[in-house]
């Protein structure tokens, strides 16, 4: 499996054999240069510019936008249902995981919370969380530190936090999460390739690179 970030939340998941996902396309409005990226299925955690441009996307064939279970070309996918608590009105978000039999991904979109224990087990086992890590509206580094604790990934790729390309809004830097995760130094890596038989015995932070 290959998984590469294009910045905030948005991610394009490939495995070969089954379909490919990307989750929470942005448009030009948050200064990240808008890639044109080809999927067949594209997820939304929330409907909201920053997360919901599909037009980003070519070829794609099925938008899973809620709660639900979905089987798409080979991947099983789980949509949970979360309500932010920070907005004035609470909002939906869906953290969707991806099951690739035997590998298992999972998107948090933007949770601003620590979920209870009965949330965290209708996730079931996760391999590579996606985890917001830069407040804003989603988790704060050291929520972020605590969500993984509870979820116990193999790996863990940090995203939704600030960069020199995001202008529209203003969030935490990574560097707080790599301190809150013990990490001091660490490299930024162009992609992600992970098999199942090949996950670390510790929980590892990957850190991605949004400029391809």
């Amino acid at each position: 499996m290959e998984i590469t970030w294009y910045g905030h939340s948005c991610f394009r998941i490939v495995e070969r054999g089954r379909a490919t996902v990307v989750t929470d396309p942005f448009g030009d409005t948050l200064g990240y240069e808008v890639p044109k990226l080809k999927a067949d299925v594209v997820t939304i955690s929330h409907d909201t510019p920053g997360h919901n441009n599909i037009d980003m996307v070519r070829g794609c064939e099925h938008v899973v936008r809620g709660p639900g279970e979905y089987e798409i070309g080979g991947v099983f996918i789980i949509g949970v249902p979360t309500h932010n608590r920070e907005s004035e009105s609470p909002r939906l978000n869906v953290i969707y995981v991806l099951d690739y039999e035997g590998l298992s991904v999972a998107h948090l979109g933007d949770l601003d919370h620590v979920p209870n224990q009965s949330m965290v087990e209708s996730l079931g086992p996760i391999d590579v969380a996606l985890v917001p890590v830069g407040d804003g509206g989603a988790l704060s580094s050291s929520q972020a530190a605590e969500v993984i604790s509870l979820l116990e990934p193999s790996i863990v790729v940090p995203m939704h936090f600030q960069t020199e390309a995001l202008r529209s809004i203003t969030l935490d830097p990574v560097d707080r999460f790599l301190k809150e995760m013990g990490v001091n130094t660490i490299q930024a890596e162009p992609l992600l390739k992970v098999s199942a038989g090949a996950l670390p015995e510790q929980t590892q932070v990957i850190l991605l690179d949004y400029m391809h």
